[in-house]
């Protein structure tokens, strides 16, 4: 995740801060320094970082922070605030169209991941409902138009393309295709350029005149730092652009252009990318950014994850079976999955407030270990899932054949299981209506293996 580095050197900040009680001016002072060179080291604009610091101190040097009981909590709702503020104070939507289709200009650098994050937008919205259309408008770059039936047929979404004719023409002519297929969004992948030129901005007027598009969306790379905010600047200078994606953020950019974009050009941050897989995409939340900024987490995302991820059926049948005590290797496949559909463990992690990224440095989530347990479960009979003690030596070395893994590797599981079936005894018998629900409020089982 971006930002690993400057949430290292806040929460140390703020530590020395917790530290002395009572603080004075210079204290401030000395912590404002601190804030402003971790700032700087994160790739943040000199100016963007001049204006923060200068509001944070005009607020924390106030009366009502030193003398408070808490100055240091103090100060670091102020950080937080404005951090928030900087970044845009709350999430913006897509503006979608009165009449449909709602024509969405994806624009860019090449090498953004314009073409990959325009399918991944797409595919967010038509989990949606929506029914979406992709656009292929570059027509220069080898295999563009390709890449983008990949990714279109992957999400089972539609793409429109008229091979290398002109890219004016391809977009209207996607517009009123939209309108006779009763596709209510339309994503135009537009070309790039290594760098910003004038014949490429001249096409993307031209096709912003003929289509008239209700949003044009900036995907800029955050792992380009500054360039990405230079980018962005001359984009907006010449499009009047809606609003800026970033692509990337789960790399170990600085993240200094989440921080400075709508500082510089005005314009909000809407979506992120924080992967590489096609479902990879969040809307960004400003607030939610900064707490993960400041190693205070972010439960909303984390419960949104989990809320994506729950099968409320499943959930009520695994309900009965634990008050019955019914527990078997299946359900416990089950809650594997649950798990492994919330995303990439070490992000899911991270979300967890009090989990900075220094402690995730030595922290281990084996994701492998999880694969190998799925395997192996996999290679059971329904029977020995549902009766894992009759699982002998021989056939645990047919399972060990059938899964890649070893003997060693299903006792360990085995024994795992016992320890949670032994757990979940306390939630069988009286009272295990409340002992659920205190259950689900921890999320599941504690002590998956993998972690």
């Amino acid at each position: 995740m971006a930002f690993e580095g400057l949430t290292e050197k806040i929460s140390a900040t703020f530590k020395k801060l917790r530290g002395k009680g009572r603080l004075s001016e210079a204290d401030v002072k000395a912590a404002m320094r601190e804030i402003r060179l971790a700032l700087l080291e994160a790739d943040v604009s000199y100016k963007v970082v001049k204006d923060f610091i200068n509001k944070v101190s005009a607020r924390a040097v106030g009366t009502d922070v030193l003398e408070s009981l808490t100055p240091a909590q103090m100060i670091v709702k102020i950080v937080n605030e404005e951090l928030t503020a900087l970044m845009g104070s709350e999430n913006q939507k897509l503006r979608l169209a009165s009449q449909p289709p709602t024509i969405v200009m994806l624009v860019g650098l090449q090498g953004a991941g314009k073409t990959t994050n325009g399918a991944k937008l797409a595919g967010l919205y038509k989990k949606q409902g929506r029914r979406p259309l992709l656009v292929a408008c570059d027509i220069y770059r080898p295999a563009a138009i390709k890449q983008l039936q990949v990714v279109g047929e992957k999400l089972d979404i539609p793409v429109f393309e008229m091979g290398q004719t002109n890219p004016v023409d391809i977009a209207k002519a996607a517009v009123a295709h939209a309108i006779r297929h009763g596709n209510d969004m339309v994503f135009l992948d537009t070309a790039g350029r290594l760098h910003v030129d004038e014949q490429l901005m001249d096409e993307l007027k031209a096709i912003k005149a003929a289509v008239k598009p209700h949003e044009i969306l900036l995907v800029v790379d955050a792992m380009t730092g500054q360039d990405a905010v230079n980018a962005a600047q001359t984009f907006n200078e010449w499009l009047d652009i809606d609003g800026v994606m970033l692509s990337k953020l789960d790399g170990d950019a600085r993240g200094g252009a989440a921080l400075s974009v709508k500082a510089v050009t005005g314009k909000p941050i809407k979506f992120i990318g924080m992967g590489e897989k096609l479902d990879q995409i969040e809307p960004f939340h400003p607030g939610r950014m900064a707490s993960r900024i400041l190693g205070m987490g972010d439960v909303l995302t984390l419960i949104e994850k989990a809320e994506q991820a729950f099968d409320q059926k499943k959930a009520a049948e695994l309900e009965q079976k634990l008050r019955s005590n019914k527990f078997t290797l299946a359900d416990f496949y089950d809650q594997l999955i649950q798990l492994k559909n919330m995303g990439n463990l070490q992000d899911v992690l991270g979300m967890m407030p009090g989990v900075n990224a220094g402690a995730l440095k030595n922290a281990t989530v084996d994701e492998k270990a999880l694969g190998h347990i799925e395997a192996i479960i996999l290679s059971m009979t329904p029977y020995e899932r549902e009766n894992p003690n009759c699982l002998n030596h021989s056939r645990k070395r047919r399972i060990a054949a059938g899964s890649g893994t070893k003997v060693e590797e299903i006792n360990r599981l085995l024994k795992q299981f016992d320890a949670m079936n032994a757990m979940i005894k306390q939630f069988s018998g009286p009272g295990a209506s409340k002992k659920m629900k205190r259950l689900q409020k921890m999320g599941g089982f504690p002590g998956m293996p993998g972690m």
